[in-house]
């Protein structure tokens, strides 16, 4: 749950000579250039809504699964999680592994009455049984609220990567690349919708997956393929010895970190995968069938990846040292990439060199169509359940000039935002994001999918309450004060000493939900019976839903 946060330009990779920087940032370019006209040669040629927000399901279950697995694994996960790794051992393979669950989780329990209740948004799977203008709009802040932390973090770790990559130090071309690079992501979104930015997520997995797996096959073979001996390896590199393959070098060994380690592996299961970007590639499967044969894609890339990831991690500390990571940044954000350079050895081979290239043009990707999907699931839920919910037929054309707008809209203050927040720790931005899609997504999606009595007030008592109950005990966490990686190091406003909220605010979303129904009455409760009873069987066994 760690984030992309501000990785120091160091001088670029030893062992590698200018001509590879040369090559990584002429990849850089011809990636760019190839997605964008791939969004313009796939992007909506007719106004049509289902076209735009769906791509009318066209996608096979495999590349549909690849498309769910590209949004769900983020560059805050890729970087991220393989500091986490890299720096704490096997507390970071149980957050890998949580990632991993989430994503079952969701295709086992909500994946298909996702699909079956929703058309385009999450307010529209909300709305099936709990129709009304102020669910629509509750559905769409929330959904803004949760992705533009996971954006800013994106967005902003772009400038910062290619600065460690290209060995450049001035801050004005990092904020050049962060704006630039913005700019691309709002075209992804505007002009390529869900199907151009579908095959962008395919390309982008394909790279991260194959170049990942090739560097983890480079270091096991640096250890005659045992992995006890990487293992090993890596635990008298970390300086920590014996406690880098036990639980409690990241969290501690207290009560209170063993309940605050509990919180927040609970916080990534619950709330990784119900976040709007991901739920929205439910929605592009034509039946039931396909969407449960995409999820099996989806889950089982994400769980090589996984794999890969959790290789790579031990690698990065077995040939770098934990102390040259930490060095390099405190969080282990570079540990991916220092990791797949020293696989190679100390003479680097022009293959070697591209596949480098490779790895970091992977990287590159992920950076780009995440802020994408993002971005088009923000204005997407703006344009339908904001602006088109207002009237009775909204024009077609009209709603898709209004999503296309609303991109502008949503990423150029995710554009401002970053070149602010650039120099910060960005570690709680993402951990926000989790925070808020297990406490207030999660619950509103179970209760809202499932339970008959629950009333349009407790949904609005469950998004608001979680909402807002996480945004009062965040600022108060470890991550946001009271230590050297925390975003404001030199202040100490740690009155809620846990890593996430979710100790208290996941239960209290479900509270919530539950409290809200109960003071709607029995009688409002009774009615909002017999309406999900009315489309019971269209959530729960998947009735056509064409036109609705």
């Amino acid at each position: 749950m760690t984030g992309a946060a501000g990785t120091p330009a160091v001088g670029g990779f030893a062992g590698f000579s200018g001509s590879a920087q040369s090559m990584s940032l002429v990849a850089f370019s011809t990636v760019a250039t190839v997605t964008l006209l791939l969004c313009v040669m796939t992007g909506p040629d007719r106004d049509d809504l289902d076209e735009f927000y769906t791509g009318y399901g066209s996608l096979s279950p495999l590349r549909n699964g690849l498309a769910i697995a590209g949004d769900y694994i983020s560059a805050a996960t890729v970087l991220g999680t393989g500091g986490v790794i890299a720096l704490c051992g096997y507390d970071g393979v149980v957050l890998a592994l949580s990632t991993a669950l989430s994503l079952m989780l969701l295709m086992f329990l909500l994946a298909e009455p996702l699909r079956n209740a929703g058309r385009f948004t999450m307010g529209d799977a909300l709305a099936r049984r709990l129709p009304g203008r102020r669910v629509r709009i509750t559905a769409c802040a929330v959904t803004i609220a949760a992705l533009l932390p996971l954006m800013l973090v994106q967005l902003a770790g772009t400038g910062q990567l290619m600065a460690f990559i290209l060995g450049f130090t001035d801050e004005s071309l990092k904020t050049a690349c962060v704006v630039g690079l913005g700019a691309l992501m709002i075209a992804y979104a505007a002009i390529g919708g869900m199907k151009g930015t579908a095959l962008i997520q395919i390309l982008k997995i394909v790279m991260l997956v194959g170049s990942g797996a090739v560097v983890a096959v480079l270091i096991l073979r640096r250890f005659d393929w045992d992995p006890g001996a990487l293992f090993t390896a890596a635990s008298r590199q970390s300086g920590a010895g014996p406690a880098f393959l036990h639980s409690g070098l990241e969290f501690g060994t207290s009560g209170r970190s063993r309940l605050d380690m509990i919180a927040s592996e609970l916080t990534v299961v619950l709330g990784g995968g119900v976040l709007p970007h991901v739920t929205m590639r439910m929605y592009t499967a034509s039946s039931a069938r396909q969407v449960r044969r995409s999820m099996s894609w989806a889950v089982s890339i994400v769980a090589l990846f996984v794999l890969v990831i959790t290789v790579v991690g031990f690698g990065a500390t077995a040939l770098v040292g934990r102390a040259v990571i930490a060095g390099a940044d405190p969080q282990g954000n570079t540990a991916y990439l220092l990791s797949s350079r020293a696989a190679f050895g100390a003479d680097v081979s022009t293959a070697e060199t591209f596949l480098f290239t490779m790895v970091t043009t992977a990287i590159f990707l992920t950076l780009l169509a995440s802020v994408a999907g993002m971005i088009l699931a923000c204005a997407n839920s703006l344009a339908h359940d904001v602006f088109a919910a207002r009237v009775q037929e909204m024009p077609a054309p009209r709603e898709m000039a209004l999503a296309r707008v609303s991109a502008l809209a949503i990423g150029v203050p995710t554009i401002l935002l970053s070149t602010l927040v650039q120099h910060h720790s960005l570690q709680p931005l993402v951990t926000l994001s989790f925070c808020l899609g297990a406490s207030a997504i999660a619950p509103a999606l179970v209760y809202g999918l499932f339970w008959r009595r629950y009333t349009r007030t407790g949904l609005l008592a469950t998004l608001i309450g979680g909402t807002l109950t996480v945004l009062l005990l965040m600022p108060g966490t470890n991550l946001v004060s009271g230590s050297p990686v925390s975003a404001f190091p030199h202040a100490d406003f740690n009155w809620f000493p846990f890593t996430t909220t979710g100790i208290v605010s996941i239960p209290a979303g479900f509270l919530f939900g539950w409290l809200g129904t109960i003071a709607s009455g029995r009688t409002e409760a009774e009615q909002q019976r017999h309406q999900y009873e009315a489309v019971e069987g269209r959530i729960l066994a998947g009735a056509v839903r064409k036109g609705s």
